[in-house]
């Protein structure tokens, strides 16, 4: 009889992005931004979050990235990841409406933004392991 993987099947969903590293496991209900457009308008003008939501940018290729807070409402944790899915850089509490440039490195596939704070809240460093089903699941660090 074959082993049931229905379970951790049913764990790697399109809204659902899970982050593991030596602190433990989170999971984030989040939405896709993997256009242009998509990634273009981001989390702007919104007036809150959910705690446990978040956006996952995903870049046709890897290379270097940068946001900023233009239009944006709330204060923002920025996980920058590489094509493999682990954290690179966080940057914390990014400051509402500010335009100054944020890098998240030369070498970054990947973006997740969660409300301001909860990446030092729960423990997430840099090393810690992103999976979610759209990541290039050959050479992701922690795969679907």
């Amino acid at each position: 009889m074959l082993p049931d993987r229905s379970a951790a099947q049913g764990a790697c969903r399109e809204d659902t992005l899970w982050i593991k590293g030596d602190w433990g496991q989170a999971r984030f209900s989040v939405e896709v931004a993997d256009t242009f457009d998509e990634r273009a308008q981001g989390l702007m003008n919104r007036p809150a979050m959910a705690a446990s939501a978040g956006m996952i940018f995903i870049y046709e290729r890897t290379g270097p990235v940068s946001f900023w807070m233009k239009n944006t409402l709330i204060p923002l944790d920025m996980l920058f990841a590489d094509e493999a899915g682990v954290i690179q850089h966080i940057h914390h509490e990014a400051i509402p409406l500010d335009e100054t440039p944020i890098p998240g490195g030369e070498a970054i596939r990947y973006v997740l933004e969660i409300n301001g704070g909860m990446a030092k809240s729960l423990g997430i460093t840099k090393g810690s392991a992103m999976r979610h089903p759209f990541f290039l699941q050959e050479i992701a660090n922690w795969r679907c």
